[in-house]
């Protein structure tokens, strides 16, 4: 097993840096194998900017033809943001960047939210997204997991003491591992693979595991993804 993946090879790797910040960085991921990545999360400025970002838009264009699929970042605010302003993130991102899919990040977990991101993945959907994830950082109603609604539900988003104390609600069981991921931050070197069995463990089909924390942990690599690692 690689160090930061799961059993079946397959990464969510939320890319929040910019690439004239950390060009390696993505030159790394634009070099992985498409195999182990389940997509790749883009994200400019909270959304995909107010203007076009031409060294932000060249890097993502790498790393589209690298065969890895991108996928938008559109914050929510626990339905809160209106409708209108999330699609419009959805459809900035398909011009500029020509994302397969989008991640929607702060879900509200309650059912009284549920017809508003039902309207939200139907429009992303109807947008030309094949794949639409639900950020929930935690685990949600077990109604946001039916079929048709989001096709990854990102049950946990915290640091690795916090991962390890969590349990795992038994709803989780009558669905298939693929359909949830799980998102490990602050994790040391030494337990990178203890964080990639934990996450196979607890039936995540879909997982990553980072050394970064602070207030944009994903601005770090998973482990195992690191140009030096890579060559």
């Amino acid at each position: 097993m690689t160090a930061g993946t799961t059993p079946d090879g397959r990464l969510l790797v939320p890319l929040y840096v910019h690439p004239a910040v950390d060009p390696a960085a993505w030159q790394a991921v634009a070099a992985a194998d498409p195999a182990r990545i389940s997509a790749v999360v883009i994200n400019l400025a909270d959304g995909p900017g107010e203007v076009p970002d031409h060294v932000f838009a060249d890097a993502a264009e790498e790393l589209r033809a690298a065969g890895l699929p991108l996928v938008g970042y559109a914050d929510t605010d626990y339905g809160r943001r209106p409708h209108a302003a999330v699609v419009a993130d959805i459809l900035t991102y398909r011009q500029r960047h020509g994302i397969t899919g989008v991640y929607f990040d702060q879900v509200a977990t309650h059912p009284g939210a549920l017809a508003h991101y039902r309207r939200l993945a139907t429009a992303a959907r109807a947008a030309g997204c094949g794949t639409v994830v639900f950020g929930h950082g935690e685990h949600p109603d077990p109604a946001y997991a039916e079929v048709g609604l989001a096709d990854l539900l990102v049950t946990f988003e915290g640091d690795w003491d916090a991962y390890r104390a969590m349990t795992l609600p038994l709803w989780t069981g009558r669905h298939a591992a693929s359909r949830f991921c799980h998102l490990v931050y602050d994790v040391p070197a030494e337990s990178a693979r203890d964080a990639s069995a934990l996450i196979a463990a607890r039936r995540a089909g879909v997982g990553c595991a980072v050394p970064g924390a602070g207030e944009n942990p994903w601005r770090t690599l998973p482990h195992g993804l690191t140009a030096a690692e890579l060559t």
